[in-house]
Formats: structure tokens, C-alpha cells, sequence
């Protein structure tokens, strides 16, 4: 059975600049920059034919491409933190996309995602890291901002059963293609308010 989750692709020369943050944590385990995603939709572990309806299903999303910022580094977990992360801002096209993914999903009888939302890129995993070497590593690092990049594709992605980390495969790639409206200065059919 396959592990799937949805996801946004990072650019190189983003994935370049936040492995250059790797280090300073004693026992963090770094994810490779080959595997930085921006989760949408995590999936699960379905069978083939859920996973061909799930395909199916991602390929009607008709959305625009749409931009994003990464605008600091951080850790999640409240408590505990077990992950340090590049978060990025959560516009409203990128939380449509995720929204709609996330109604696709139920429709197909998978259960609703029980975590709220909260666009990030996952850096490393962290198991009882000293909490002075956390507050430490996020006051030297978490001012990174990103410049804005632009982003034309979501994709299915598989995993192999693991901890998490990678390596993740892109099985199937959806174009994010609708174009904006023309404004040619015409007649669009809406009255004009005096």
C-alpha cells in the first residue's frame, strides 16, 4: 500500500539557502534538500485503488499559480518540539488549495485531516533536544526570509513507511494553469452602480 501526501515543490535555490541552517542541534536529524515539500494533504497509507481515485480526483483542481514567502524559521510542537521548520506565509490562495484538497479527500471517504493547517517546510526532527540549544539556534536563525517564489505545480507524492524524512517520490505532477482574467477594458456584462 502506498503512503501519499500532496505537496509544493521548493525551488533549488530556496532548498541551497535553508541547508545552510543545517547544524547546532546535537541529535537533530536534517532532512536532505532533495526532500523539502510543503505539505498540503497528508494521505496516508491507502490501497491502489484509493490511490488511483486520489489521482484522479487532484487532477480536477483548476486553480492559478500562485506565490510564496518564507518568512522565518521556527520549531512546532508546544510542549515538546519535535521539528524545526521554515514557515512560510499563508496566503489565501495557497490555504484555497489546501482547503480544496482537503474536501476532495473527505469526498472520497478518507477522514478529515485532525491538525489545523500551518504552511512550513520541515528542516529537521528533534527528539529531547536541550531546550537552550533550541531557543539558542531559532534566535541566530529565525529572521530568514525568503524572497517571494513562484509556484506552478502541486504534486502527489510517495513515501516509503519510515519516521518521515524521505525519500519522497513525485508520482504524479498537477499544473496549477488557469489563467488570469484578461482586463481589456471592455464590456464585461456587469451594470455599472451610479
Amino acid at each position: 500500500m502506498p503512503r501519499l501526501f500532496t505537496g509544493i515543490e521548493i525551488p533549488a535555490e530556496i532548498s541551497e539557502r535553508l541547508a545552510l541552517l543545517r547544524g547546532g542541534i546535537p541529535g537533530a536529524r536534517w532532512i536532505d534538500k532533495e526532500n523539502y515539500h510543503l505539505t498540503l494533504r497528508f494521505i496516508g497509507d491507502v490501497d491502489y485503488s484509493i490511490a488511483n481515485d486520489v489521482a484522479e480526483a487532484l487532477g480536477r483542481i483548476d486553480r492559478y499559480p500562485l506565490t510564496l514567502t518564507i518568512d522565518g524559521i521556527g520549531s512546532l510542537g508546544t510542549r515538546k518540539p519535535h521539528s524545526i521548520v521554515a514557515r512560510v506565509q499563508p496566503t489565501r490562495p495557497l490555504l484555497e488549495l489546501q482547503a480544496e484538497q482537503e474536501r476532495l479527500m473527505q469526498r472520497l471517504g478518507l477522514p478529515a485531516e485532525q491538525r489545523k493547517f500551518s504552511p512550513h517546510i520541515t528542516l529537521a526532527r528533534i527528539r529531547g533536544a536541550n531546550g537552550r540549544d533550541l531557543a539558542d539556534y531559532l534566535y541566530l536563525r529565525g529572521g530568514l526570509v525568503s524572497r517571494p517564489f513562484e509556484v506552478t505545480r502541486f504534486v502527489l507524492f510517495s513515501a516509503r513507511d519510515s519516521i518521515g524524512g524521505g525519500p519522497y517520490i513525485a508520482e504524479e505532477a498537477y499544473p496549477l494553469m488557469r489563467q488570469a482574467p484578461a482586463n481589456d477594458g471592455g464590456f464585461d456584462g456587469r451594470a455599472a452602480s451610479a
